[in-house]
């Protein structure tokens, strides 16, 4: 059952990484680098409770607090605030 998260885990991280690159606007790649992050966080919940460590739970919320400040911040840039 594992390989299934992952295999949907990977699926959704290629799609995230194609509207990245492909995407016409930095909007859209800003998006795709939020996806990106929340998809990598809920990998990381995926491992935490396959390996019974939950040291990968807090890893992950620290990852996705970072994350959410990164798109904040990029997305005052994109708007001119900073």
């Amino acid at each position: 059952m594992i390989y299934f998260y992952f295999a949907v885990i990977i699926l959704a991280i290629i799609f995230a990484a194609l509207r990245g690159i492909l995407g016409p606007t930095p909007y859209d790649r800003v998006l795709a680098l939020d996806n990106l992050t929340i998809i990598i966080t809920a990998g990381l919940v995926v491992l935490a409770y396959f390996y019974q460590r939950y040291i990968y739970v807090d890893v992950s919320l620290i990852y996705a607090i970072l994350s959410y400040i990164g798109v904040l911040t990029l997305a005052r840039y994109f708007e001119g605030g900073l």
